[in-house]
Formats: C-alpha cells, sequence, structure tokens
C-alpha cells in the first residue's frame, strides 16, 4: 500500500484509507434525428445567407467579360486589380473616413441621449412621462424623406448646411426615437434592487446611473449601437440634401461612382462594396459577445 493510501488518525496510529474511487466516464447521448434536422435547416440557412457575400467578392475578382457571361462562380485568373482601382478611383479612402467618423460620433451621441432618456422614462416619475413617450412614437411614424426639407430648412438657419456637423447632428436626431424606446424597456425589465441599495448608501442619481445601471445595461447598449451604426452607416438620401462638397460625403457616395450606363464597371462596383463592408465586419467580430447578449436578453424578455 502506497505512503498516499495511509494517513495518520488522532492517536497517532497508521490506518489504510480507501483508493479515490475511479472517475465516471461521461455518457454519451445518442444523437436525435430532430437534432440533425434542426442542424441541417441551420447549415442551409447560413449558406443562403453567405452566398451574396461569397458571390460579390469571387464578382469583385473577375474580369468585366468574366462577370457578366456567368459561366463560373469563381474567377478564372483573380483581378486583385481591382481593389486597387476602387480604392484609387473611387477616392474610397475619403469617404470611408468620413463614413466611420459619421458613424461613430452619431453612434455614441445616440446612446448616451438614449440611455439617459430611456431611464428616465423607465424609472422616474414626471408630469407628462406618458405625453412624451407618445411624442416619440409619433415621431417614428413620420418618414424620413418627409422631414428632409424642415431639418434641411433648420440647419441653413443655424449655418450648419454642408458641415459635418450638422450631418452628424440629423443622424443623431433621427436615432433617439427608436433608441430611447429600446433602452427604455431595457431598464424597465430590471430589478430595482441594486438601485436602492445604492441610494441606501447615500449614492445620487447621476452616480446610481454611471454606476450600477450602465454597467448591467451593456447588451441593450450594444443593441441599440448594432441598430444605429447600421442606419448611420448606410444612410445617404440626407447626404445628398446637405452636403455640396463630395469631399464630405459619406461612403456610399463612392460606390455610386461606379454607376454608369456609358462605361459599365460592375467588377469595380463589387470590389469597392467589399471594401466598404470591412469596417461593419470588424465592428461584429469585436462587440460579437455583447451583440449575443443584446439579443438574447431581448428575446427572453
Amino acid at each position: 500500500m502506497s505512503s498516499k493510501q495511509i494517513q495518520r488518525n488522532e492517536t497517532g496510529s497508521r490506518r489504510p484509507v480507501a483508493p479515490d474511487p475511479q472517475p465516471q466516464t461521461r455518457r454519451r447521448h445518442p444523437i436525435r434525428a430532430d437534432r440533425v434536422g434542426l442542424y441541417g435547416l441551420l447549415v442551409v440557412a447560413a449558406l443562403i445567407a453567405l452566398f451574396p457575400l461569397l458571390w460579390m467578392v469571387s464578382g469583385s475578382l473577375q474580369s468585366l467579360d468574366e462577370l457578366l457571361s456567368g459561366k463560373s462562380l469563381l474567377p478564372g485568373a483573380p483581378q486583385w486589380g481591382n481593389y486597387v482601382t476602387a480604392w484609387v478611383q473611387g477616392d474610397l479612402g475619403t469617404y470611408l473616413l468620413n463614413s466611420v467618423t459619421y458613424t461613430l460620433t452619431a453612434v455614441f451621441g445616440i446612446l448616451v441621449i438614449s440611455s439617459m432618456a430611456g431611464y428616465a422614462l423607465a424609472r422616474l416619475e414626471f408630469w407628462g412621462k406618458n405625453i412624451f413617450t407618445f411624442l416619440i412614437l409619433a415621431v417614428m411614424i413620420i418618414p424620413a424623406p418627409a422631414m428632409f426639407l424642415a431639418q434641411y430648412r433648420l440647419l441653413v438657419a443655424l449655418g450648419l448646411s454642408n458641415s459635418r456637423v450638422g450631418y452628424v447632428l440629423i443622424l443623431i436626431t433621427s436615432g433617439i426615437p427608436m433608441a430611447t424606446l429600446i433602452m427604455r424597456s431595457f431598464f424597465a425589465s430590471q430589478p430595482k434592487d441594486l438601485e436602492e441599495a445604492a441610494a441606501l448608501d447615500g449614492a445620487s442619481s447621476l452616480r446610481i446611473f454611471a454606476s450600477v445601471i450602465l454597467p448591467l445595461a451593456k447588451p441593450g447598449l450594444a443593441a441599440v449601437a448594432v441598430i444605429q451604426g447600421l442606419a448611420a452607416w448606410n444612410e445617404y438620401l440626407m447626404a445628398l440634401v446637405i452636403f455640396d462638397d463630395n469631399s464630405l460625403m459619406p461612403i456610399q457616395r463612392g460606390l455610386t461612382s461606379f454607376n454608369s450606363a456609358e462605361t459599365p464597371q460592375q467588377q469595380i462596383l463589387l470590389a469597392a462594396t467589399a471594401i466598404s463592408i470591412v469596417p461593419v465586419i470588424v465592428f461584429y467580430l469585436l462587440a460579437q459577445r455583447h451583440i449575443v447578449k443584446g439579443i438574447g436578453a431581448g428575446a427572453i424578455k
């Protein structure tokens, strides 16, 4: 018997110790037919969703004749120069930087304002609370193009037409209503125990909001960031109304420069489109964990 299986009792005598039981092997559950069917449907759905992306990347590496012929999905000889042409000819560097700046600034402003407004509507009691909520819903019903004239005249009166600040303010004001309602629903579903405990410790309302509420609201903030980030990134009509200078335009302006009936450049357009979605993919990869939590929290609630 080994020394590890012998230990001393209180009187100093040695007594044998039973060896540790053998670890139980994990039982393998049989694969159910319904799960196989479910996973098969999910794989098919994923392939269908990814096919347009794969087709875009493949088309961006083909020549124009090869692309228009449609004989093969895969490029015969990859034309990597299409990306160089798209970047230089379309001046995508300027437009891409503009879109990144507009989107990040707008999303930050929307998150700050909508989180405070949503918390106030969910937790605070004040006169006109229901009226304010109704007005937010009413603003969401109005189509965005119907407000272009009023927004443009307001920017002209403020001296902010054809300026980055004016365009960002439009993006922020356009995204606040929906974001506020999302955050209001998220805050209303949270328990009040932590807030009450912090209030008993003497924390102010602002301190409770910054130190207790916002850390718990990361999934909701991530969901709002995704929705409003995509909306700001894809916005183009208001930019046409506000901007007179092409150097201030977002990335969508760079894509339209390749749409010409006289000189078709579909392969260059696909290359430019592939470049334009790179920041979106990077954002999803960085915020994937919070996005999944936000979607899951919304589904449960």
